[in-house]
């Protein structure tokens, strides 16, 4: 299974930008030019599941979780977009970055947004669309290379055998499968555009 994060259409990922959108909170552990060792908190994430190839799981599955985001909840509250991709007025949500999809292997792919941080499963308004689900996910630790472009799969593949070969040499074990993560809206130039492969790693004995 993979993961993915990446900004959908323009028109609602208009409000993610570098300096607008918080991210999961991180220590890093190791940095070797474009490659970290990150220790993640844990992050509560909305998710939904979608059926097709990785560009239709990006943009189908961004818009009902956008739709929570905006407002498409029990308490019609707005939340905030967070990064890497991840309003009767109330109290506003912020979204985070990135998106994640996941893809299995009957081509079925669970697309995620990350919620802010001043949010709990107690506190957070409950999606009035059955289809997303909120779920809290435990710290973890992650293995990450950086990259600009447009975020094509081919060149997600090629970071991801790079990043596996960087994580052994490091005398890491890979613990799960990796994520594509994008942290900028498509109407932002390839050239400096932020995209991430990220994996679960554990030391290795």
């Amino acid at each position: 299974m993979r993961f993915v994060a990446l900004a959908a259409a323009a028109a609602i990922a208009a409000p993610m930008n570098a300096s607008a959108t918080e991210e999961p909170a991180h220590t890093i552990l190791v940095k070797d030019g474009n490659y970290e060792i990150r220790d993640y908190d844990p992050v509560i994430v909305a998710e939904v599941e979608i059926s097709g190839d990785m560009r239709r799981a990006g943009n189908s599955g961004f818009r009902p979780l956008a739709d929570y985001i905006f407002g498409n909840n029990t308490a019609r509250a707005k939340i905030d977009m967070t990064a890497p991709v991840t309003r009767v007025k109330s109290e506003k949500i912020a979204m985070t970055a990135p998106v994640t999809r996941t893809a299995s292997s009957n081509d079925t792919w669970t697309v995620s947004f990350v919620m802010p941080t001043e949010w709990t499963m107690q506190t957070l308004p409950i999606p009035n669309n059955p289809d997303v689900t909120l779920r809290e996910v435990p710290s973890e630790m992650m293995a990450t290379v950086k990259f600009s472009g447009i975020g094509r799969e081919r060149v997600f593949t090629q970071k991801q055998a790079a990043l596996e070969a960087w994580i052994e040499a490091q005398g890491y074990e890979q613990t799960g499968p990796a994520r594509y993560a994008g942290y900028d809206a498509p109407y932002v130039p390839g050239p400096f555009r932020r995209n991430e492969v990220m994996i679960p790693v554990a030391p290795g004995e």
